[in-house]
């Protein structure tokens, strides 16, 4: 199954937070998102908020132009 993507570059904090909570919601469980970021904030937000909820971070790596995140909803 492909992973849903989600594109929040350009986007500052809190914005990638929220977006990425709400579209984890959206997910089946064993679901999996990519999301693309630019805010450095986010390299510690979202794996906060990905603990806090449950759910398992895959990957985290950073791109010429991004930050991006693979992450399985529980």
């Amino acid at each position: 199954m492909e992973p849903m993507r989600l594109d929040l570059t350009g986007l500052k904090c809190p914005l990638p937070v929220l977006r990425t909570r709400k579209a984890l919601r959206g997910l089946v469980s064993g679901g999996v998102l990519e999301v693309a970021c630019t805010d450095p904030m986010s390299a510690i937000d979202i794996p906060n908020m990905v603990r806090e909820n449950g759910d398992s971070l895959l990957d985290q790596r950073r791109e010429p132009d991004a930050l991006v995140f693979r992450i399985q909803k529980a």
